[in-house]
């Protein structure tokens, strides 16, 4: 097998590699958004997109065999180093039809990056430059030493909060340590919301495209089905992980779709979560709309979404049959445990694939209404 190293990267940037170099597959070394104890391989197929569930099975049964032919030296394939797919993964964002380059560089912009010491601090700056965005640094030395949790949540930004406030910036940068990830702290320190990351970048989308298709999961919010429709567009809901998202954005043809968690896919560059579309998109739209970030969010649909979990070692599937049974008279989506929708809200409950808890995860129009339906949902499990 000949490999390709692109040394310190991130995992779009890997992504587009895989289809440039018309690769069989890509694999990235990366904890994701955990703790360095994480570390692992994700894997991707011949798009640069992950692996479906039966592909990731055949991969584990192959590995669990472990029944391998081992080639003589000579016989091996080569390994060479390329160091260029950043500026071309920032060529291609910049690049894109809606990504207002003149505007971004003559409005003076002004930011402060987090790259949690990963690679976000390395291919983040050198979007910026090309935008001539003026930024300040914090924790951008990419040493794999994160200083705090890596997760870009409100809870895990409290520098950057001040970091902003104490830099007069108009705006702070989050992203994960694979940079697949992207969340922002407004003018005046505040969290902007992981879950407007795509609202804002769908919204500026289709202020041009009209009524075009949309998706994300069912633990994203409501938000992004309000501006879609509000649109003329139609909306639709994958279960989690963003191979789902991406199956579903293909069927329904979506402009745009992704995660919750401050993943954009916007499939002119390729289908995967990618931080640098969301900066030049969100950049482009207040710009070209003159106004700062804490405003851009009052025109958004309001909801506040609650996530919550349990210690759970049963099995997912009694949980579903009790939540069918106890809210059959409501709209029931089962693909991924199961969601409830209410008017205006919902609650997903839904197994961890990656912890021993169930998730709970719910939506309204204020906080104090999405925390008694979590309340409510998580009572009803411990009774289970």
């Amino acid at each position: 097998i000949n490999c390709i190293d692109l040394g310190l990267s991130t995992t779009p940037t890997v992504e587009i590699a895989v289809k440039k170099e018309l690769a069989q597959g890509g694999i990235v070394l990366t904890a994701s958004h955990n703790p360095l104890n994480w570390n692992a391989l994700k894997l991707l197929n011949k798009d640069g997109e992950f692996l479906n569930d039966s592909d990731g099975e055949k991969i584990l049964s192959i590995a669990k065999k472990n029944d391998f032919i081992f080639s003589k030296v000579e016989e091996l394939g080569s390994v060479k180093s390329d160091s260029s797919y950043f500026d071309y993964h920032i060529q291609k964002v910049l690049d894109l039809q809606y990504t207002n380059n003149k505007a971004i560089k003559d409005s003076n912009f002004s930011v402060v990056v987090d790259g949690v010491n990963s690679t976000g601090g390395i291919i983040i700056p050198l979007i910026l430059e090309k935008l001539n965005v003026k930024y300040t640094l914090l924790y951008c030395d990419p040493n794999g030493q994160f200083p705090h949790n890596p997760e870009p949540l409100e809870e895990n930004l409290k520098e950057l909060s001040k970091a902003v406030i104490s830099n007069k910036a108009d705006m702070g940068i989050a992203v994960d340590p694979d940079v697949d990830r992207l969340a922002f702290i407004d003018e005046n320190g505040e969290m902007f919301g992981e879950e407007y990351t795509l609202v804002a970048a769908a919204e500026f989308l289709l202020s041009f495209l009209g009524s075009k298709n949309t998706a994300s999961n069912l633990s994203s919010s409501l938000a992004l089905k309000v501006i879609t429709e509000n649109h003329g567009g139609v909306y639709s809901a994958a279960a989690v992980g963003e191979i789902n998202v991406v199956q579903i954005m293909k069927k329904t043809n979506a402009v745009i779709g992704g995660e919750g968690n401050g993943g954009v896919i916007y499939p002119k560059t390729h289908y995967g979560r990618d931080s640098l579309i969301g900066i030049a998109l969100i950049i482009s739209l207040l710009t070209e709309r003159n106004i700062t970030l804490s405003e851009l969010k009052k025109t958004l649909p309001s909801f506040s979404i609650v996530k919550k979990k349990l210690n759970f070692t049963g099995e997912i599937d009694d949980v579903i049959n009790f939540f069918k049974k106890e809210y059959a008279s409501f709209k029931l989506t089962t693909i991924d445990g199961v969601r409830i929708d209410f008017d205006n809200s919902w609650v997903h409950v839904r197994k961890s694939n990656t912890e021993p808890v169930v998730r709970v995860i719910s939506e309204a129009s204020n906080f104090k209404k999405a925390e008694a339906l979590a309340k409510e949902i998580i009572y009803k499990l411990q009774l289970l």
